[in-house]
């Protein structure tokens, strides 16, 4: 395998790591994470034992991403988001067996300081706003701001906010793409 490692980065035994991923100062990864091709790992992140990340996923400087969690290709995690693994967190109380899993669909992005709370994926192409906190299941394409996260709209895939008309018809002002809305479901038809 061929990927870069910054001399202050921390590679525990047991990793794997994508061709042409990059792991920048002050980064550790834990034993059992798997990281795909062309990913970029920024500085002072955290990759906990058996996470997944899929290729190309962008994780930007003091990101934490604990055990559960696994991310499909394209993903973008913003500056100092976190992510949990357990719901009621106790230091006297080991809760190792009840870690809750997490999974942030292909293309998704989230925003710096934004905060995951464990068990609710991010679907495809969604775009978690900064600072929103997590609380629930978000629907693929879905645009979330907010403490708790709340939708206010919706992403195309380039990650242009998508104006509906009467029909439940958009197009993506970037790339001309095509998207249909009906029953609380986006899907891109071209």
């Amino acid at each position: 395998m061929s990927y870069f490692a910054h001399p202050t980065a921390v590679i525990d035994d047991g990793c794997q790591i994508g061709n042409g991923t990059k792991i920048w100062h002050f980064s550790h990864l834990m034993p059992g994470c798997q990281l795909g091709e062309n990913c970029n790992i920024g500085q002072n992140v955290v990759i906990s034992p058996d996470v997944i990340l899929g290729k190309n996923v962008k994780v930007q400087n003091n990101v934490s991403i604990y055990t559960g969690v696994s991310c499909a290709d394209d993903v973008f995690l913003g500056p100092s988001c976190v992510f949990t693994n357990v719901l009621n967190p106790r230091s006297a109380v080991n809760r190792r067996d009840s870690y809750l899993q997490t999974h942030v669909g292909k293309g998704a992005s989230i925003g710096a300081n934004a905060t995951i709370v464990c068990g609710h994926n991010i679907g495809a192409f969604a775009f978690i706003g900064a600072g929103a906190v997590v609380t629930k299941e978000i629907p693929a394409y879905a645009l979330v701001v907010g403490n708790p996260a709340r939708q206010i709209g919706w992403m195309s895939e380039f990650g242009q906010r998508l104006n509906f008309n009467t029909e439940g018809l958009a197009i993506c002002p970037e790339s001309g793409q095509k998207y249909q809305l009906q029953n609380a479901k986006v899907e891109r038809i071209s």
